[in-house]
C-alpha cells in the first residue's frame, strides 16, 4: 500500500527555510501604538480645553441671565436688559468661537506634525526591512544554489 506523504512536515520544512524576520512587525506594532498614544493625547487635550471653554461660556451666560432676570422699575428697562443680554451674548459668542478655532487649529497642527513624523519613520523602517529581506533572500538563494550544486 502506498504511504501518504506528510504534507504538514513538508510545509514545516518549507516555512523553516523561508526567511522571516518578525522584529520588523514588532517594531511596526510598537510604532503604531506610540502614534496612537500621541494622537489620543492630542484629542484628549483638545477635549479638555473645549470643555473648559464651554464651561466658561455657560458661566458667562448664566451670569448675564441673572442680570436680565433682575427686577426693573420701568417696563422699558426690561427691553433694554434683553437687548443688552443679546448684544453681550453675541460678543461673548464670537470670543468663545475664536477660542474653539484656536483649539481646532492646534489639533490640526499637532496631528499633521505627528503624521509627517510617522510617515518619515515608516518610510525609514520600510526601507530597512526591504534591505534586510533582500539580504536574507539572497543568502537563502545562495544557500539553496550551493546545496543543489553539491548534489
Amino acid at each position: 500500500m502506498a504511504k501518504t506523504p506528510d504534507y504538514a512536515k513538508t510545509m514545516q520544512d518549507m516555512m523553516a527555510n523561508f526567511p522571516i524576520d518578525t522584529s520588523s512587525m514588532q517594531e511596526a506594532m510598537k510604532s503604531q501604538s506610540m502614534l496612537a498614544e500621541k494622537l489620543a493625547k492630542v484629542a484628549l487635550t483638545a477635549a479638555e480645553r473645549s470643555t473648559e471653554i464651554s464651561a466658561q461660556w455657560a458661566k458667562d451666560s448664566i451670569a448675564r441671565m441673572g442680570e436680565m432676570a433682575a427686577s426693573k422699575q420701568e417696563p422699558s428697562d426690561y427691553a433694554k436688559a434683553v437687548s443688552d443680554f443679546a448684544s453681550s451674548s453675541a460678543e461673548v459668542a464670537s470670543e468663545h468661537m475664536a477660542a474653539y478655532a484656536e483649539v481646532a487649529k492646534k489639533v490640526q497642527m499637532d496631528t499633521v506634525d505627528l503624521m509627517l513624523t510617522a510617515g518619515k519613520d515608516m518610510a525609514s523602517d520600510a526601507q530597512k526591512a526591504a534591505e534586510k529581506a533582500t539580504q536574507d533572500t539572497q543568502a537563502a538563494v545562495k544557500k539553496a544554489t550551493t546545496a543543489s550544486a553539491s548534489k
